[in-house]
């Protein structure tokens, strides 16, 4: 194979240890190779550096693993131009597998220039991820626990959700609290609601009769402080989240343009893609790369699946919320993009092509610091009106209807 990096160095990372292979021009042309094994301590990766400095290398590729590679790039990223690559690229040969073998086989590959980096969004970007990523664990916790006192108060004969729309609210944690602290009566546990829950106290005192018991009050008890630890850790990281983006506030009111992006949306969604558009070609390579596109699966003529590749699961949860809310906004193009779909393809599918011209848009506002510009509700029908215009007349008539049309007066 041509050589098109004269001093590559190749890593297999693993949690204890690491695999290093550097090939180097040797005498008479050839090709020397040099392979050692490194502990994947500080001390040890600091070794691993002076190492590959030691041998000249240029470029340091290694194979993505778990989260094992995240210390070994935070120590050679400011020596070294790193590549990250995909496990599925660099297979190795069957028959022949082996720490050494894969090091070895990775560093030929990257002599040969045949091997294509990953997307690694640099250090404040990769900091600001790590928080945002939290806080949607710590917010998914918060609704599983939620259903947990459904559950609970399902056992209790208490059915205070049948009438409260949301039980966490003022009026419904009052009447938890009270519960936890002893009081069963309907009637004092009622008159805790307030706002247009008290239009319902008839009701409410019906629904909190049950067999709220000790070992219930010691249960729902500590659901009620879990949560409350939960929603303190949220406020937290949301602020610590707040202070990191600071630098990238620009861009996030931005992204918060587009309907249904929120703040807390336009933060993952900067978290995940970065701002530099650069690495992305194109709108199309984001997409793709975000997992936000048909699949490209075609041999002899035919095309076998249009499954979706798989992409970040943060973005495609901070993409989702969004399109969901796009979809229920007024008179915006999202929405008539989904209306249109929906009926031919279901829901699934057109919330992906909702999703798919969110991405697209951030893409073109981060490439160009425009305002997201809305097409508007009627886009699809301005676009081609005869053909709106024939398809209405086509059901008129379908319902028995003789349609006439007459040219418009002109004003």
């Amino acid at each position: 194979m041509e050589t098109v990096v004269e001093r590559p160095g190749a890593l297999d990372v693993h949690k204890a240890q690491v695999t290093a292979c550097v090939r180097v021009p040797a005498d008479g042309g050839k090709r020397e190779q040099h392979v050692a094994e490194f502990q994947t301590t500080v001390a040890g990766l600091l070794t691993l550096r002076d190492w590959l400095t030691a041998h000249g290398v240029t470029q340091v590729t290694m194979e993505a693993t778990g989260v094992f590679w995240k210390p070994v790039w935070a120590i050679l990223e400011d020596e070294f131009e790193l590549l990250l690559v995909n496990a599925r690229h660099v297979k190795q040969v069957p028959g022949r597998k082996t720490d050494v073998s894969d090091a070895e086989w990775i560093c030929q590959l990257a002599e040969a220039g045949l091997l294509k980096a990953s997307f690694v969004p640099p250090k404040p970007i990769r900091a600001l991820r790590n928080l945002t990523r939290y806080r949607k664990t710590q917010i998914q916790e918060r609704a599983r626990e939620a259903n947990r006192l459904h559950k609970a108060l399902e056992d209790t004969g208490i059915k205070l959700d049948c009438v409260a729309s949301d039980i966490l609210g003022v009026s419904g944690r009052a009447m938890l609290d009270a519960l936890v602290a002893g009081t069963t009566d309907p009637e004092v546990l009622a008159e805790l609601a307030k706002g247009r829950l008290r239009a319902k106290l008839p009701v409410l005192r019906e629904a909190l009769e049950g067999r709220f018991d000790e070992l219930h009050a010691v249960w729902i008890g500590a659901i009620l402080a879990h949560l409350d630890f939960l929603d303190e850790q949220i406020s937290s990281l949301t602020e610590a989240i707040g202070e990191q983006i600071a630098p990238f506030e620009k861009a996030v009111e931005l992204l918060c343009t587009i309907p249904g992006v929120q703040r807390r949306t336009a933060e993952v969604i900067v978290a995940e893609i970065g701002l530099d558009m650069s690495v992305f070609p194109t709108a199309k390579h984001l997409a793709s790369w975000a997992g936000q596109c048909p699949g490209n699966d075609l041999s002899a003529g035919r095309r076998r699946s249009g499954r979706t590749r798989n992409g970040s699961k943060w973005l495609d949860w901070a993409l989702e919320e969004a399109a969901l809310a796009a979809t229920r906004t007024n008179d915006v193009y999202l929405a008539a993009q989904y209306q249109r779909l929906r009926p031919r393809r279901g829901h699934k599918k057109a919330l992906g092509a909702v999703k798919h011209s969110i991405i697209c848009a951030c893409w073109h506002m981060l490439s160009t610091g425009e305002l997201y510009n809305d097409l508007g509700g009627d886009y699809f029908r301005k676009r081609d009106p005869e053909r709106a215009t024939k398809r209405l007349i086509t059901q008129l008539e379908a319902l028995g209807h003789t349609v006439t049309l007459d040219e418009p007066v002109a004003a």
